[in-house]
């Protein structure tokens, strides 16, 4: 630690110093710290007339958390959110291990930067627009619907959005960027002579990417999984454009109660979600076994 402030001071000078530490501790306290401290604050307090907040009737309590447990609708929306989540996650995972392993270990020269292009380039367009074109191709009307009546599939159109395949689906494409880089990044450190030495050993594919590639992989793995999950539990805009009533997302009944004012409840179920996310990358480090000071390597 001392050496690393001995290195700062001799690049930045005492007055870059302070400024770069100004920065982010100010970014930390006003972005960070009090956004979530007003949140906690509000999620504990009732919703009151303006006239009654700050009286007697102004105290903490628990009934704004005691809302999700108490409301067999919210609940089934909250556990509903969990597992979708945890199915866009896998469902990334399973799409990009295999992109990743190629890309790290396969693909050289001009195929690797064609194929890196292909990959990075349709995330240049606004995330929106990208599901704007999911809810195109999934339509009534759209793509994938006169393809399937065209070769005779199906006799009438398929209705793609009546469940929460079409949201898994956009999810899934809308964040695999955040599963492929950090896979890709932990197979390309992988000696590749291991690969090697068991492929010539007689080892199958199976067998060199269970016990080799996965487990070198693991910090990927984990941070890939917890930002999937993170973002597809806190997402809106993939609901909103491609799901249907039966497919409310836990995050819209966040941006409901704060449309309608009640904050409080708002906050609180907020809090709920941030909650959550925190567990999940508790389970997700002692799942694979690892630790904070891995994954920021």
């Amino acid at each position: 630690m001392r050496k690393l402030w001995q290195d700062a001071k001799h690049n930045f000078g005492n007055i870059g110093i302070i400024f770069i530490l100004a920065t982010v501790g100010g970014w930390f306290i006003f972005m960070i710290l009090l956004p979530q401290l007003i949140m906690i604050d509000y999620s504990f307090r009732p919703l009151l007339p303006l006239r009654k907040i700050g009286g007697p009737e102004d105290v903490y309590t628990l009934k704004n958390y005691m809302v999700l447990f108490t409301t067999p609708l919210h609940r089934a929306i909250f556990f509903k959110t969990i597992w979708s989540s945890i199915i866009v996650t896998f469902v990334a995972f399973a799409i990009c291990y295999p992109i990743s392993y190629y890309l790290a270990k396969m693909a050289r020269g001009a195929r690797f930067s064609l194929l890196m292009m292909g990959i990075i380039i349709p995330y240049w367009i606004n995330e929106l627009l990208r599901l704007f074109a999911w809810q195109l191709i999934l339509s009534d009307v759209g793509i994938l619907n006169n393809i399937l009546m065209f070769l005779g599939i199906a006799g009438e159109p398929i209705n793609f959005r009546s469940g929460n395949s079409a949201v898994i689906l956009g999810m899934a494409y809308a964040y695999i960027l955040f599963m492929i880089f950090p896979l890709y990044n932990a197979i390309e450190s992988l000696d590749s002579n291991q690969i090697d030495a068991a492929r010539d050993l007689g080892s199958s594919w199976f067998r060199i990417h269970r016990r080799i590639v996965i487990p070198h992989a693991k910090p990927g793995i984990a941070v890939g999984c917890i930002m999937t999950f993170m973002l597809a539990a806190g997402s809106i805009a993939a609901p909103l454009l491609l799901g249907s009533p039966s497919s409310f997302w836990f995050t819209q009944l966040i941006y409901t109660n704060f449309e309608t004012a009640n904050w409080n409840q708002g906050a609180a179920y907020a809090m709920v979600l941030a909650g959550l996310c925190l567990i999940f990358i508790m389970l997700m480090l002692k799942l694979f076994k690892v630790s904070l000071k891995e994954l920021t390597k």
